[in-house]
């Protein structure tokens, strides 16, 4: 298993957003969609190994959690909107401290980033952490920020975990993700130089 998770700074929490205005009235939420779909689309299919989390800080009513669960996860489409259409169902349940599922494969809770380090292990991947290529074993669990970097407050939060650097330029957080998981094909397939 494969977790993935990105922090949605401005990202709403609610569902009342128009599917038409995720850059704007989302809170970049279109960002994020494009974090899932490069998380978990392949040319023919869809990676069943993978765990998507979102931690939005938006609001109206901040901190959420949605879960992407590749192994169940059923209506995703390789458009921005399919994936905001998801978030966007599992933001109108209303939610306490556990997982609520709101369509197969994709789920919500009530939860920030104290939460999601409770959760489960992950490196921080960082223009400035160390190349990825010269870790012997990579983690299993990952965390991004999207288009903000982490605050001081998040920092000190994510303490002395292991940082890591997918390339020499600061790219985008879905191209990231994809640089990751080529990282993470490669190895399995013994591609290693």
């Amino acid at each position: 298993m494969i977790r993935i998770a990105v922090v949605g700074h401005l990202a709403r929490t609610s569902g009342d957003f128009f599917l038409s205005d995720m850059p704007g009235g989302a809170g970049r939420m279109d960002i994020l969609c494009r974090c899932i779909n490069a998380a978990f689309f392949l040319s023919h299919g869809l990676r069943r190994e993978i765990e998507c989390y979102l931690v939005l800080c938006g609001p109206p009513s901040p901190p959420k959690i949605v879960r992407f669960s590749g192994a169940s996860l059923r209506s995703l489409n390789p458009d921005e909107r399919s994936a905001g259409a998801l978030i966007k169902k599992a933001l109108g349940l209303p939610v306490g401290s556990e997982f609520r599922e709101s369509t197969p494969g994709v789920a919500v809770r009530r939860g920030g980033l104290p939460d999601l380090v409770a959760m489960f292990p992950f490196a921080v991947l960082d223009e400035g952490g160390r190349d990825i290529r010269a870790s012997p074993r990579l983690p299993e669990g990952f965390l991004l920020s999207d288009h903000l970097d982490f605050s001081p407050e998040e920092r000190a939060i994510l303490g002395e975990r292991e940082m890591l650097s997918v390339g020499p330029v600061t790219l985008h957080a879905d191209h990231a993700i994809v640089v990751l998981l080529n990282e993470i094909d490669r190895r399995r397939a013994g591609w290693t130089s």
